[in-house]
């Protein structure tokens, strides 16, 4: 499948999903004010993954798409694909130190008073926690996607060839945090009539997360162990946490700088307050 295919990112922000373009309501135009000092992820993407005319008879997936266990196979297969696109530049992992600036950001624009009510005062030192939490064992580094929900994936109907699409998040990450961050989209429907709304009664059941992880680490005619599928799946899990905070964030700052009908504020609270809820449980504090 593969013709070269020279993508030019332009800091096309997130959202996709509430304008025009039904894929970009987490908000495309928002951040692209806001991709300063170090923020801006404009860059040139050159893979070989997705032929030039392959979006032709494609449509982007739905929300209920991600739960159908033969789609979710394939696009487990996609996202390993993705993974182990060898990228020019060093490996090196990118969340923490764009959390940290997005950290920042969100405190420059914050009111003293939203400061204290989403805990960024608090937030620095989790971020160091969570970084030394999840950096102690070996972990695989890949090119991750960083912002696979359902709205940047495409999907033939006829061939079921799946392209993955809008690369401006994408860098070299822990492979789990990739994972994590899907599993996290599950809970959304950017189409609905609540899009900010998040339904954590649809996050992927451990069944089903094993399903999928040993579809990805299945995907190179390797076989892998109950032990393998079971190690990446719960680092994954610990990685959901980083994934909140992240989007929380993103959460915050979009609400002060994006002018499109989403409730950012409210997306945001409700990533930080899984972020409380869970992390007792993942972490055992």
């Amino acid at each position: 499948m593969a013709k070269e295919l020279k993508c030019f990112l332009t800091g096309r922000m997130k959202f996709g999903r509430l304008s025009a373009c039904p894929s970009t309501a987490r908000g495309r135009a928002s951040l692209d004010d806001l991709q300063r000092d170090g923020l801006r992820s404009s860059f040139m993407l050159e893979t070989k993954l997705n032929d030039a005319d392959s979006k032709q008879g494609q449509a982007t997936l739905s929300a209920a798409d991600l739960r159908d266990p033969e789609i979710s196979a394939i696009i487990a297969a996609k996202l390993r694909e993705f993974h182990n696109l060898d990228m020019p530049g060093p490996r090196n992992v990118v969340l923490w130190d764009r959390m940290r600036n997005w950290l920042n950001e969100a405190k420059n624009l914050c009111s003293i008073k939203d400061i204290q009510k989403f805990g960024l005062d608090t937030l620095e030192e989790e971020i160091s926690m969570l970084e030394k939490e999840l950096s102690q064992d070996y972990q695989e580094i890949g090119f991750c996607h960083n912002d696979l929900q359902y709205g940047n994936i495409m999907m033939d109907e006829e061939t079921r060839l799946i392209t993955i699409i809008d690369y401006e998040y994408a860098s070299y990450n822990p492979v789990a945090y990739d994972l994590a961050n899907h599993f996290c989209e599950m809970v959304a429907n950017y189409h609905s009539d609540t899009p900010h709304v998040l339904d954590y009664r649809n996050y992927p059941g451990l069944e089903e997360r094993q399903k999928f992880v040993r579809a990805y680490l299945s995907s190179a005619d390797y076989e892998p162990s109950d032990a393998e599928v079971e190690q990446l799946v719960e680092i994954t899990e610990k990685y959901t946490l980083a994934n909140h905070l992240f989007w929380g964030l993103w959460g915050i700052i979009s609400g002060y700088v994006n002018k499109i009908d989403f409730d950012y504020v409210e997306y945001a609270r409700q990533r930080f307050q899984q972020y409380w809820l869970r992390k007792p449980a993942l972490l055992g504090s």
